[in-house]
């Protein structure tokens, strides 16, 4: 019998171990996490709100990550994920009249304004390679994994993307 209280504890110590493990690691990852949800949903509080929407996934899905060291590539992928949903969700609420845009805290030029416009007009496998290599400096092995695509597929999608980004801006 106290055998079987021992094991009991003993699994219960590596309950607490994973999940402090698991919330050190999600820290580590956290400004990155922003960072990225912030390039997708351009204000603040709603990058904050994916982060912590993807952060609670993690933790419910933690179980069927098998390999540690894809934690990072793992955590981006349901951080994207997040705001994807995020995104499709806004666009089928329609609000009885338009917000005022917020102020920018810092000037911004115009050639940023219509580059992150560009962005936004991009299709979604596009934007993502663009946002993973310009914004978080990814290289092409990294988006892939955290894509789950071929290399070459990834090199094909930021060379569509930039040329598509090149006609939004030429125009």
């Amino acid at each position: 019998m106290m055998e079987h209280t021992m094991n009991e504890v003993r699994s219960a110590d590596v309950a607490l171990l994973d999940e402090e493990a698991f919330f050190k690691r999600l820290y580590v990852e956290h400004r990155k996490l922003y960072a990225i949800a912030y390039s997708y949903m351009r204000n603040e509080a709603d990058a904050l709100e994916v982060v912590q929407e993807a952060s609670c996934r993690a933790w419910i899905k933690r179980k069927k990550l098998k390999d540690g060291q894809s934690f990072t590539p793992w955590l981006i992928r349901i951080t994207i994920n997040c705001c994807m949903d995020e995104l499709r969700r806004k666009k089928r609420v329609f609000p009885a009249e338009k917000p005022a845009e917020e102020t920018a805290q810092e000037m911004q030029s115009n050639e940023r304004i219509d580059l992150e416009r560009a962005i936004h007009r991009l299709k979604p496998k596009y934007r993502h390679a663009i946002v993973l290599k310009y914004y978080q400096d990814m290289t092409v092995a990294q988006i892939a994994e955290v894509l789950k695509k071929p290399e070459g597929t990834v090199k094909t999608w930021l060379r569509d993307g930039l040329k598509q980004m090149r006609s939004y801006l030429q125009k």
